[in-house]
């Protein structure tokens, strides 16, 4: 896919103050797009977009509808679309089993991981709907462990399954308006994440010990989001796993 071909579609990216979503939003305004980025904190938006002529640094909690609102009402106002929504914005939640977790951290991590998503899309799918012409992808952000969990992840392990759910619902019924939806589910790309649960030094294993992990560069994770948005219309990427080569995932450890 040539930079052409990306030149003036407008990508909404959430969570793009650090990160996988910093990663993929300067690679899309690298490769033409006009990019919305989307986060709670102003300044790390405004350090991804390093005064960039075509990004628009919008905070936002996704959490808060009127904040979803007013991100998507920001992007239709400065370039009256919406391409792309990288549904990206999400915490890794508290380390806890089922037993442990309590009420307060459990609805903390459903409501950006999952309602917060629902709400971006949402926003996303009217905007799309209403455009002319019509269409558009979203592309949301799940993880591995929406196939295979981690020792005590409950909360973020269900999110993530959730979002399965979410993007094919939305895919059924994005298609009788041009919308479609994937999910792209990483494992262990490099990023304050992964360093927050330790895989560098050792993450927690299924049988109870810990191993240091492999990582993979967290721009070649943002290039694979940029292949699935500039997918054409005709295509709908389904899915597309992207993992560091050698990480136990597949198989038993």
């Amino acid at each position: 896919m040539t930079r052409q071909h990306h030149l003036g579609r407008v990508a909404v990216v959430t969570g793009a103050g650090s990160g996988i979503g910093r990663a993929v939003a300067r690679l899309m305004l690298a490769e033409g797009y006009r990019v919305v980025l989307a986060g709670r904190r102003e300044a790390q938006l405004l350090e991804t977009a390093a005064g960039h002529a075509q990004a628009l640094a919008v905070p936002c909690d996704v959490t808060v509808a009127d904040d979803v609102q007013r991100l998507f009402a920001a992007a239709l106002q400065r370039w009256e679309r919406v391409d792309v929504l990288f549904n990206n914005a999400g915490v890794f939640g508290p380390a806890a089993s089922v037993d442990e977790i309590s009420l307060a951290d459990w609805d903390a991590t459903v409501a950006v991981n999952l309602t917060g998503s629902m709400l971006c899309a949402a926003a996303a799918f009217r905007a799309m709907k209403a455009q002319s012409p019509q269409g558009g992808r979203i592309i949301n952000n799940g993880s591995i462990a929406a196939h295979s969990p981690r020792p005590r992840t409950v909360a973020y392990t269900v999110t993530k399954h959730a979002m399965t759910g979410l993007t094919k619902s939305i895919e059924l019924d994005g298609r009788g308006f041009g919308i479609s939806c994937g999910q792209i589910d990483i494992g262990n790309a490099a990023t304050e994440l992964m360093e927050e649960i330790g895989v560098g030094s050792g993450a927690m294993q299924a049988d109870g010990s810990r191993r240091a992990e492999p990582t993979f560069p967290v721009d070649d994770a943002a290039r694979a989001v940029l292949l699935m948005a500039g997918m054409p219309a005709s295509a709908s990427v389904g899915s597309v796993v992207i993992t560091a080569a050698g990480m136990p995932f597949i198989g038993r450890g």
